[in-house]
């Protein structure tokens, strides 16, 4: 609409008790346009003496500050005193089950941000899958047995303590962690089954993992065999995949000549009578000098080209495509002589380049054929010491070399045994520059640098790791399954493809992880653990005949006294006089075979009365497609054939403002109990709810500031909500639909409909654009547009007039629908405000979410008061002008001429004399035109006097003798009969 005049600000109407005890609506313009309105001034205002003309004024105990750091533990303690989660579970009894399985965090220090991003999601979850008809129980859990508490405990009481007192004390300490961890996460407001959580150290799902073992170990996937496995010379163990991280690091790179062994067959592969000179040979670089000890052989790709390069440093056996960017690395010319493809090379024997140094190493490598070989760095030839490579060991056993050829130096603490030639008793790392000596000694080495790299770390204790070569239990992905059919790879992979992910980028990571991996390594070399309870023959390293009958056996003992059993048990009571040759295996089960089989032995084990297999979501962190999700889906394509999970939710980390992952070292992380303590745990949860947790989730000082804003802006609402139903009882004071204002129907229509959209989000686990549109929803459709259109009906009119009740049934319904959609993420203030709302009633969290009343032609009618509101924009816009001009003082002491035509002349006119307060004008008035073009808005300052009560400039201001001071609608909604209203 054309702006033909400028408009101006509100005057403050009348404001019930509740809005003198704390800040308007935050969309409330009057709170902007009259700063000289102060709380202080409302104060005041409140103790003067009883007006004789009074308003409605209401009050609630709903108080305007939350003061949530000292009221949330009350709520807390409440819900645990009167059994609010029992309660949750009677209500929903009979309901379809949703079944969120809680990945185990680990019993060990504090809960931190990221304990409270995962705990709180899952509690979304929950919370909107049980307010949506669902039963959905949550059950936590804790993953107790593994490497950080086995440190914590010698750490606190020393090395070399007997098995079974390292046993005694873990649990102690994990028994401690875990309450610790519990008080932190009730705090956080989230509900569950504290009283009685999954626990992988209690007997029973000690017991259910040897169980899950046998099964799998029927069913053919186990074998034990030497492999290179992930090794920390700190734990002493091997290590899993998610135990794995990457860090850079600088290590020496060398360039090493492997001599010519059998020069007549080099000639011959590269068509040659003989060779020029047989000084040098095939060139190798590599980034782990301490591995030449262990060289057993070269891999050349057997497509590639490689060339003899005559040099003056002798004849170099290099790739063609790398030959000029290794003869300016070792500084030196050459000419290319003869070219050939890496197969006609195969099986040819090279020098060992340290054999110079020591008869030890007098010894030569063949070539083998990998396509694993490339170009982008080094020589194109890998050599190959396969104790301490994946494809290194892949490589020599397919060309037959048998696990007790494999050589095997580096013993478990990182050192070379001291058998070794030249190095033995060394460090692997201290080792590295004397290993380069010999080879420049020897005559060996072309070229040396320090090289910066990402390399492999324990995840504990930040140190490197290599890949070692030892004896271990696995689970093979590539192995046929005894009753046949898919392999466990092939079978994980089908699962992966009928799993729904959230956000959906999630399934190609998880199906790389899989299809690349190696075989599992389930063993473990640590004395917390549930135990790999075998017996093995002491000389050929086979199981017992009797294998799942024992295990079987042993559960059974576990069940009882824990995995301390099987550290009692003498095996002569098991297997009699076989234990002349047999002994007790000492592994442990890898820990993430621990929580990976809790869909085993607690969706179907300690739990199954409370939840159910397969269960409908897994929700953890991203790093857990590495870890969880990834031990879970193998151990349930194992015992089950597919995955133990219909869907899989994954949350991003915390992060600072400037993108960093917070940490201590760093100094930039905020733990959640200094936020809780300061702000509350709800603004935690707000903050939560508010972030698209798809990916990094970012934290700081002012977006805490920000959402803590949000969250007052959401408080207010309710407040005035609360406050202005405080004298209404919808049994007795509710109206039906056809007896409401237009702007009431409009108003809960809009509520529906907006409601459908926020359930549409939730459904799909959206939570941010949840609260985003409900922060909206309060500030611009409740507070900046409804409430303050409905504050003069509310405040002014006969307190049980039917116009008044019509609102108040609105309201009504509107609270209803706002308290339920909330309490998933501000669980406290729901709960809070729903006491209020409904006195005697146990906990919000009993109810589903809200069924508004259906309105006929409800379409019809968002479409009109959309357009209405647009109109009012402008108007507004126009006052604003207006009073800026100095031509009015409040949007009150103005009346204004719409000139319309179409459409909104026929909505407008509809309003009738109600148009006035849906404007907030004191007087307001429609006139036809003939074009858009001719649309406009005029203002026009009132000429007349100015009503005490209902702050209205009016003609008829002292039309009663008897109230010289008020108007003639004042006088008729206190003394007479009341004003109608039609629409506002």
């Amino acid at each position: 609409m054309n702006q033909a005049a400028t408009g101006l600000a509100r005057e403050r109407r009348p404001a019930t008790a509740a809005l003198h005890a704390q800040p308007p609506i935050e969309a409330d313009r009057n709170e902007r346009i009259q700063p000289s309105d102060t709380m202080s001034d409302k104060k005041a205002e409140s103790k003067q003496a009883p007006s004789k003309y009074p308003v409605n004024l209401l009050d609630t105990p709903f108080p305007m500050r939350g003061d949530l750091p000292k009221r949330e533990p009350q709520w807390v303690k409440q819900w645990q005193e009167r059994d609010i989660y029992g309660k949750i579970r009677a209500a929903s009894a009979g309901r379809p089950k949703f079944i969120l399985h809680d990945g185990p965090p680990y019993a060990n220090g504090d809960i931190h941000l990221g304990h409270a991003v995962n705990k709180i999601l899952k509690d979304l979850v929950v919370k909107s899958r049980n307010m949506a008809g669902f039963d959905a129980p949550y059950v936590p859990g804790w993953d107790c047995h593994g490497m950080p508490i086995e440190i914590q405990i010698e750490k606190q009481f020393g090395k070399s303590l007997p098995v079974a007192e390292v046993q005694q004390k873990a649990r102690a300490y994990a028994t401690e962690q875990i309450e610790r961890q519990k008080v932190g996460f009730r705090r956080l407001g989230v509900l569950g089954e504290w009283d009685r959580p999954y626990k992988t150290m209690d007997f029973e799902n000690e017991a259910g993992e040897i169980r899950a073992l046998a099964k799998i170990m029927e069913k053919g996937y186990v074998f034990r065999g030497l492999k290179p496995v992930n090794w920390c010379f700190d734990c002493g163990s091997a290590l899993a995949e998610a135990e794995v991280e990457y860090q850079d690091r600088t290590d020496p790179t060398i360039d090493v000549v492997f001599g010519f062994a059998e020069p007549e067959r080099v000639a011959a592969a590269f068509g040659l009578p003989a060779l020029p000179r047989t000084d040098g040979g095939v060139v190798i670089w590599t980034t782990t000098p301490w591995t030449i000890p262990s060289n057993q052989a070269l891999n050349l790709h057997p497509e590639f080209s490689y060339s003899l390069v005559d040099t003056p440093r002798g004849l170099l056996l290099l790739a063609t495509e790398r030959v000029e960017a290794c003869l300016k690395t070792y500084e030196t010319t050459g000419t290319i002589i003869a070219s050939t493809i890496g197969a006609n090379l195969a099986g040819i024997r090279f020098q060992h380049p340290l054999s110079r140094a020591d008869a030890g190493y007098d010894r030569t490598a063949p070539v083998y054929l990998g396509d694993y070989v490339t170009l982008d760095t080094g020589t194109g030839v890998v050599h190959s010491a396969p104790a301490y490579g994946i494809e290194d060991f892949v490589s020599c056993k397919r060309h037959g070399m048998s696990d007790a050829d494999i050589l095997s130096p580096v013993l478990g603490d990182g050192h070379f045994a001291q058998s070794l030639p030249l190095f033995g008793g060394l460090m692997i790392w201290d080792a590295n520059p004397k290993i380069i000596a010999a080879l420049r000694a020897a005559g060996t080495l072309l070229h040396t640098e320090d090289d910066l790299h990402s390399y492999m770390h324990c995840w504990r204790h930040k140190t490197p790791i290599i890949y070692r070569a030892t004896s271990q239990w696995f689970a093979g992905l590539d192995i046929q399954p005894n009753e046949g059919g898919r392999t466990l790879r092939q079978t994980a992979l089908e699962g992966i493809e009928n799993t729904a992910f959230f956000p959906a980028w999630g399934k190609a990571r998880l199906h790389a992880m899989i299809a690349n991996r190696p075989d599992w390594t389930l063993s473990r070399q640590r004395q917390w653990g549930v135990p790999m309870a075998f017996f093995v023959h002491k000389e050929t390293g086979e199981l017992h005949p009797h294998t799942p009958a024992l295990l079987e056996e042993i559960a059974k003992r576990v069940e009882q006294g824990g995995i301390e059993a099987w550290q009692r048990l003498d095996a002569r009571d098991l297997i009699g006089d076989d234990v002349a040759y047999y002994e007790k295996n000492r592994d442990t089960l890898d820990v993430w075979f621990d929580s990976g089989t809790t869909h085993w032995h607690v969706l179907r084990g300690s739990h199954k009365n409370e939840l159910q297999w397969p269960a409908d979501m897994y929700l953890e962190g991203s790093d857990q497609h590495r870890g969880w999700f990834h031990s879970s889906l193998l151990t349930g394509s194992m015992l089950d054939g597919r995955p133990p999970y219909k869907s899989l939710l994954t949350h991003g980390f915390t992060v600072d403002s400037q993108g960093r992952k917070m940490s201590k070292s760093l100094g930039n992380g905020i733990e959640p109990q200094e936020i809780a303590q300061k702000l509350g745990a709800e603004i935690i949860r707000l903050w939560i709810a508010a972030s698209d947790y798809s990916g990094e989730l970012v934290l700081s000082e002012e977006i805490l500031k920000r959402l803590s804003d949000t969250y007052r802006r959401i408080r207010n609402t309710l407040r005035f909500l609360l406050a202005n139903l405080s004298d209404f009882d919808y049994a007795k004071h509710a109206l039906p639909p056809e007896q409401w204002l237009e702007i009431d129907r409009y108003a809960v229509a809009l509520a529906a409909a907006q409601q459908a959209d926020w359930l549409a989000h939730y459904a799909k686990y959206e939570f941010h654009p949840v609260v985003a549109k409900i922060s909206t929803f309060c500030s611009e459709d409740l507070g900046g547009f409804y409430l303050d259109v409905l504050k003069d009906r509310l405040y002014t009119m006969a307190a049980d007039s039917p116009a008044r009740r019509a609102a108040q049934t609105a309201l009504y319904h509107v609270t209803q629908g706002l308290l339920r959609i909330i309490a998933p993420f501000l669980s406290f203030t729901a709960e809070e405000a729903w006491q209020v709302f409904q006195p005697g009633t146990d906990t919000i969290f009993t109810e589903t979410y809200y069924v508004y009343p259906e309105l006929d032609g409800a379409p019809a009618l968002l479409d009109k008061w959309t357009m209405l509101r647009a109109v009012r924009a402008g108007v507004t816009k126009s006052l604003e002008d207006a009073r800026t001009a100095e031509k009015i003082g409040s949007s009150l002491q103005a009346e204004v001429t719409l000139k319309a035509n179409g459409a909104r002349l026929e909505a407008l006119q509809s309003l009738g004399d109600d148009l006035k307060f849906v404007l907030i004008t004191s007087a307001a008035d429609v006139e036809t035109v003939a074009t858009a073009e001719d649309e406009g808005v005029y203002v026009r300052p009132s000429s007349h006097a100015k009503c005490e009560r209902c702050w209205h400039y009016r003609a008829d201001v002292g039309i009663d003798a008897a109230h010289p001071t008020i108007c003639g609608r004042c006088v008729t909604n206190l003394f007479g009969h009341g004003e109608t209203r039609s629409a506002a």
